[in-house]
């Protein structure tokens, strides 16, 4: 049985990396800052925890905050069309940024897992 990809790829390192890369895209793009706190603290710190036990690390998301129920953590932002593709580019871009740390594989999965987990998350 394979390692979950938590492991393959070094565990919280990893995910703190691609994390802060994603949150530069945050930080410059008007339509996704306006949906985040002045202090994305907690936002880079909660999106770490989630993707770690997504990938098969510990469950301290769920110890923390419960299930994730994207769609209702996020019901009350409007996210049109324009507001995915912004997180899209964002999240693209963030993995983009560790991808030599990726082989072809974890690549393609977890581009695929984020181009899915956009689309779920429009709600206008």
């Amino acid at each position: 049985m394979d390692s979950p990809l938590y492991e393959q790829v070094g565990g919280e390192p990893f995910f703190i990396r691609l994390v802060d890369a994603f949150y530069v895209g945050v930080e410059s793009d008007g339509v996704l800052r306006a949906m985040y706190p002045d202090d994305l603290t907690e936002s880079k710190r909660h999106l770490v925890l989630f993707l770690m036990q997504y990938w098969g690390g510990p469950p301290t998301y769920m110890q923390e905050r419960g299930h994730p129920r994207l769609r209702m953590r996020h019901a009350p932002f409007l996210i049109d069309k324009r507001a995915r593709d912004a997180w899209l580019v964002a999240m693209n871009a963030g993995l983009d940024t560790v991808r030599e740390e990726l082989s072809k594989e974890q690549y393609e999965e977890m581009r695929a897992y984020f181009d899915m987990a956009a689309h779920q998350m429009r709600n206008v």
